[in-house]
């Protein structure tokens, strides 16, 4: 019975956070500026909103606290005290709210010390409005006080309160000017919402101005970007035309790479060939001198000369095959050359038959044409050889998010290969039937061409009954 393996806790380290919440960031540099600049923008406008709000609010309330206490100061000039101790005047303040009925502004005067009677109102002061008393808000030493109360007709007053001596006797009264800061606040209100109102239509405008302003700044890295995209496929050998200063350095360096790439190819063509000529005689007077001694000892000679000649080849083809790699990519269409292909092996083989599967669109294999030309002679050969009467060739393109791929499927109706023998039949030199002959290179230079085009090689059991070799490899878009 196997026991179960604990889970392992997941990774405390802040920099592994710090990398996971990375990932997760878009990697839009597009959309990175623009999310930044439309955050800071949002941020700024907020700021600037609460500002001004608080500022407006500030001088609004002191400008009505001002205006109380000027009112305040013309009532207590405009009241008097008779012989008789009755209060006298008909204050008049200037503003016309205070004769409108519960408008919200009001004064009263009233008395305040004994020999004092009767009591003045505003026209607007349909009902008393009640006052603390002193204990509870108590006068300053200037004998005036400030408080908030409830209104006739329930909205917020905020009254100034004074006691004034009228005459020598030092009879005082009460004096109280009302001032409606539900009033106010709806001011106050109505200020924020247009503020606000504006506010969000510059900030739309800004944020719609620095966008495009940031696409058209960000437009020569597309133009940077279409030019690779250009070279990657083989339509163009350089970056061309002309970058911004700060963007032309780097297509300076790429270009430099480029051509750096090329002299590299170049050199590593002219190496192998100079290889491949200085073996050409040593081999050919192997070759020679086996068949010419004859016997056991002769054929020998023979055989291992052609096998090193074999080898040597295979090897020179991967040196070039990794040379030309990650350069400047070829471009080879894949349907003509399966088509020639497979008409070749069925005129060699025309008691097989032999069925073939073409996509509709064009598929452009991202490398040459002599690689992908042994890459399927290899497979067709092998398939030949092996099937009793039958061989299916497909061609099909994938699906993938990150690369574009396409799929050659080649299957016959032999006698197949085990799943455990797969890997033993892709080393080189390895043959799993004695019997038929060859020499055990074709799967080992299939993988290794694969390999070095960074695809996949997937050896199965066929439906037909026999072997089926799947390769992927990458194509042109």
């Amino acid at each position: 019975m196997s026991r179960r393996r604990n889970a392992e806790p997941l990774p405390t380290n802040p920099t592994v956070g710090r990398r996971l919440s990375l990932r997760a960031w878009p990697r839009s540099l597009t959309f990175r500026v623009i999310a930044f600049s439309t955050v800071w923008a949002i941020l700024t406008l907020v700021v600037i909103f609460t500002l001004i709000t608080t500022l407006y609010r500030q001088a609004s309330e002191r400008g009505f606290d001002s205006l109380l206490s000027a009112h305040l100061f013309n009532l207590i000039g405009s009241v008097g005290i008779s012989d008789s101790g009755a209060l006298t005047g008909s204050p008049d303040l200037g503003d016309l709210r205070f004769s409108e009925p519960n408008s919200g502004w009001y004064w009263s005067v009233e008395p305040a010390s004994e020999g004092v009677h009767g009591d003045l109102h505003s026209s607007s002061m349909t009902r008393t409005v009640p006052s603390p008393v002193v204990a509870d808000v108590p006068f300053n030493a200037n004998f005036q006080r400030s408080y908030a109360t409830p209104g006739i007709n329930g909205e917020e007053l905020v009254v100034f309160e004074s006691e004034f001596v009228l005459d020598a006797k030092n009879r005082a009264a009460r004096f109280r000017v009302m001032g409606n800061k539900t009033e106010l606040e709806q001011e106050i209100g109505t200020f924020q919402r247009r503020l606000l109102t504006y506010l969000s239509l510059f900030g739309i405008g800004m944020i719609a101005i620095n966008a495009i302003a940031i696409l058209l700044g960000l437009q020569p890295l597309r133009r940077v970007r279409d030019a690779l995209a250009m070279v990657r496929e083989g339509t163009a050998q350089r970056l061309d035309g002309r970058f911004p200063a700060e963007i032309e350095p780097l297509a300076n360096e790429t270009n430099a790479l480029i051509e750096n790439n090329k002299r590299i190819v170049e050199r590593s063509r002219t190496q192998v060939g100079n290889l491949a000529h200085s073996l050409k005689t040593p081999l050919a007077v192997l070759l020679n001198e086996g068949r010419a001694l004859g016997g056991a000892k002769g054929q020998l000679i023979a055989e291992q000369a052609a096998s090193m000649q074999k080898q040597i080849d295979h090897y020179l083809q991967r040196a070039r095959v990794a040379a030309q790699r990650d350069s400047v990519v070829y471009r080879t269409p894949v349907t003509p050359l399966v088509r020639r292909m497979v008409r070749v092996l069925q005129k060699l083989n025309p008691q097989t038959s032999l069925s073939l599967s073409l996509p509709a669109t064009e598929i452009v294999f991202a490398g040459e044409r002599e690689d992908l030309e042994e890459l399927l002679g290899n497979l067709l050969e092998n398939a030949m050889k092996w099937a009793k009467s039958a061989v299916s060739v497909s061609v099909m393109p994938l699906a993938s998010k990150d690369d574009y791929l396409f799929e050659i499927s080649i299957e016959d109706d032999g006698p197949g290969i085990p799943e455990d023998k797969a890997r033993e039949a892709m080393k080189r030199g390895r043959r799993l039937d004695e019997t038929k002959p060859g020499t055990g290179l074709g799967l080992s230079i299939v993988a290794d061409l694969v390999n070095e085009y960074g695809g996949g090689l997937v050896l199965e059991r066929s439906g037909m009954g026999g072997l089926k070799a799947v390769v992927r490899l990458r194509s042109l878009q």
